[in-house]
């Protein structure tokens, strides 16, 4: 295979449009996204093309049977199986993969092949793969070259064949495999032949959104020779309709070489109008170029409010390309008329100007993609955040956790859409936050309220201030991240005068400190009896030999210690003081990177046993800071910033987790980090370029400045905030996105007299760092 990644952009919009909100005083180049960068290794991205948030994503599948391949793409695959209108970016269970469209010549075959074998089916090897936002290509063993394009709610494709028949296949049983599930994994599908040639169909899939439906409409440019459908089993059915659970189309060509194929699609999960809906509005054309060229220049305008100057021409490149993986998810989920799936299984239709979204990954994504999304673009951030209130009053259970196509997964613990609403509150996104309210009261009190496994034990966290281990699995990670939806609610309860409910859940934040043995400074699992687990071991991953009995989600005991993102003096106190907090902190970094046998794949990029390839503890380097030792968070970010991205298909240490580790890159590679996204606050690393400017706040252009910078110069000297001095090693949300000029001195050698000042140091709770 014929990889051109150094190709990607090259003389397109990306390269030349102007870019609105930047200074044309300091013109700075837009470096180049490689869309490869995370389809490769365990990074769980696909190369395809989508727009930003889109709900079309139209990729290429080279395999559905492996943990690799949850995008449905693989970088080094050897062959594609065809190419679908959803995947998911990035994440740690598969789904999606619908309405599979498979161009090809010579005999027909419905059944893919194994990728060992791609000549046992419909596979073909593939070169020249090339892709750039919102534009694939390849070249097909068959002779097809395959090219594809998008707009927000439908899928653009054009194959060019060579002379003579040629022949599609439409394949409604494609999907990523589950040989756990008892259940028939599709049902209630349908394809129909209409009188003008659309060919319209559905399904019902019980993957992962268990029950989730999926409706499209299709149209070609020219006419099939002949229509063969097929029913279960792989059966002919007679006639323009069938009905049945794994169902296919195969449209037969005479001749197809002598012009192009298109074929254009659209999708819905409300029903087949919206699907036709969706491709009246935004197909009224057969001109492929034309919707490419819009697709460039919409990425162009999303992309074009960061730029870098310095650092490798790689590291600008994985910074593009961060920048590109966090504008793909959350995935535009309402139809052009507003209809949508709630979590109520209801359909709704969005209020004038607002739309639905799906694909919430909040267990990863509050951490930093939606920081950064309130930062880098606020207005989508309001139309995220009024999506997450409208799925509150909507779902049974309260607050998103991990919703996908209408369904709540579940997935993951706690319920983070709250601290993702009390974020936008905080930093001023408007937004109705009182309606949310309820949903949030009964995740919070209702202990009747119908539960799942992101939430199970909250009776008992209320009770006894900590989930204990003998009662449910992963019970310290629950205790500490239920805490910290505690903290993220009690601001919203504030917010909409539920005072004696703030007070409630902003005591019941500190539980933390219920699962911290302070006889040995680490996260250990507690019993009903209040004693902890004897032969305590912080590299096992619990008191269980069962794997899915542990006492920590996607941890270790090292790992779970840091959790604590929004009380650090508590914890600091907690643990005996400064000293004993940095020491331990330095042993997490310099420990042994040993794991048990039964670690699952998730716990990975480890520096010590730092995790960085996982959420729970990629804030700990930046807790020195709070030690007054931010020369220490700042050598260990370059270290993470050198060392755990690479500008290749592997360039992602662990799931980039619908933009979770690209948005840490982003923000750490300019310099700050938000630790406690409620706070308001960023914790200063270092940064990783010369100079950078960010479009924030709507319109304000953000200059970091980092002088006398170089790979062997990591440590701060001083900093200052628009010419003037700034001592303190933070700086809060407000002031950086009003604009401004942030300037960092750089140095080889620590000083370490900037941020040791009490005063000097980040925020935490009670704002008390002494």
């Amino acid at each position: 295979m014929i990889l051109t990644r150094r190709s990607l952009l090259a003389g397109t919009a990306i390269a030349s449009l102007p870019i609105g909100g930047i200074s044309a005083a300091v013109p700075m180049p837009v470096a180049r996204p490689n869309l490869f960068v995370g389809t490769g290794g365990d990074g769980h991205t696909y190369p395809g093309a989508v727009m930003p948030f889109g709900m079309v994503q139209l990729s290429p599948d080279t395999d559905v049977e492996r943990w690799d391949t949850c995008s449905g793409y693989h970088h080094g695959d050897g062959s594609i199986m065809g190419f679908s209108h959803t995947h998911l970016s990035g994440t740690g269970i598969g789904d999606m993969l619908d309405v599979l469209v498979v161009p090809t010549r010579g005999e027909l075959k419905l059944v893919a092949g194994p990728l060992s074998n791609p000549d046992e089916g419909y596979r073909q090897r593939y070169s020249d793969e090339q892709a750039e936002p919102g534009y694939y290509r390849v070249k097909l063993e068959s002779g097809v070259l395959a090219e594809l394009t998008v707009t927000e709610r439908t899928g653009w494709h054009r194959y060019t064949y060579p002379k003579g028949p040629g022949h599609v296949l439409v394949d409604l049983s494609h999907l990523v495999l589950d040989k756990s599930d008892a259940k028939p994994l599709i049902t209630d599908a349908e394809l129909s032949i209409e009188p003008d040639g659309t060919i319209t169909g559905t399904r019902r899939v019980f993957r992962w959104a268990k029950g989730r439906r999926i409706f499209f409409a299709m149209q070609l440019s020219k006419k099939p020779s002949r229509i063969q459908l097929y029913g279960d089993g792989d059966t002919p059915a007679n006639g323009t309709a069938v009905k049945g659970n794994r169902l296919k189309a195969a449209l037969f060509f005479d001749e197809l070489g002598d012009a192009p194929l298109l074929i254009r699609c659209g999708i819905s999960a409300v029903d087949v109008a919206g699907a036709k809906a969706n491709l009246a509005a935004e197909a009224k054309h057969w001109d492929f170029d034309r919707v490419r060229r819009t697709a460039m220049t919409r990425w162009a305008e999303t992309m074009g409010g960061v730029r870098v100057e310095g650092g490798t021409p790689d590291q600008q490149t994985i910074m593009a390309s961060a920048n590109y993986h966090t504008l793909i998810a959350p995935t535009l989920f309402s139809d052009v008329d507003g209809r949508y799936v709630g979590l109520d299984g209801q359909v709704h239709k969005a209020p004038a100007g607002q739309f639905a979204y799906s694909t919430f990954s909040t267990w990863d994504t509050y951490r930093a993609l939606h920081p950064w999304l309130i930062l880098t673009q606020p207005a989508q951030a309001k139309k995220l955040v009024d999506d997450i209130i409208r799925q509150t009053q909507q779902s049974a259970y309260g607050p998103p956790v991990w919703t996908l196509q209408g369904k709540e997964t579940g997935i993951m613990i706690g319920w983070h859409g709250t601290p993702i609403m009390a974020e936008a509150m905080v930093k001023g996104i408007p937004a109705d936050y009182a309606a949310a309210w309820p949903g949030i009261a009964k995740r919070s009190f209702d202990f009747t309220a119908p539960d799942m496994d992101n939430s199970k034990g909250r009776d008992l966290y209320d009770a006894k201030g900590y989930v204990p281990a003998d009662k449910w699995f992963e019970s310290v990670s629950r205790t500490q991240e239920y805490a910290y939806d505690d903290w993220a609610a009690s601001h919203i309860a504030r917010r909409v005068g539920k005072t004696v409910q703030a007070d409630r859940l902003r005591k019941r934040s500190g539980n933390w400190r219920n699962v911290i043995d302070p006889s040995i400074n680490f996260a250990r699992p507690r019993f009903s009896d209040g004693s902890w687990w004897k032969d305590y071991d912080p590299v096992q991953l619990g008191h269980m030999p069962k794997p899915w009995w542990r006492d920590y989600t996607e941890a270790n005991g090292w790992q779970a210690t840091f959790l604590n993102q929004h009380d650090v003096y508590g914890l600091i106190r907690h643990m005996g003081g400064d000293a004993k907090f940095e020491a331990k902190l330095d042993e997490l970094f310099s420990a042994p990177s040993t794991l048990p046998k039964n670690a699952p794949p998730d716990i990975s990029g480890l520096v010590g046993q730092y995790a960085h390839g996982n959420e729970p503890d990629q804030h700990a380097a930046y807790l020195y800071a709070y030690v007054g030792a931010p020369w220490k968070t700042q050598a260990m970010v370059r270290r993470l910033l050198t060392e755990m991205y690479k500008n290749a298909p592997d360039g992602i240490i662990g799931n980039d987790d619908c933009g979770q580790m690209s948005a840490w890159f982003l923000f750490s590679s300019l310099g700050f980090y938000p630790v406690d996204p409620v706070s308001g606050a960023y914790v200063f690393g270092g940064p990783l370029f010369d100079r950078a400017q960010l479009t924030v706040g709507g319109n304000k252009t953000l200059v970091v400045e980092a002088k006398g910078n170089g790979p062997d110069k990591p440590y701060i000297q001083s900093v200052t905030w628009n010419g003037r001095p700034w001592t303190k090693s933070w700086i809060d949300h407000v002031t950086l996105s009003k604009g401004g000029t942030l300037s960092f001195t750089m140095g080889n050698k620590p000083n370490p007299a900037f941020g040791r000042d009490p005063k000097d140091r980040p925020p935490s709770f009670d704002h008390l760092p002494a």
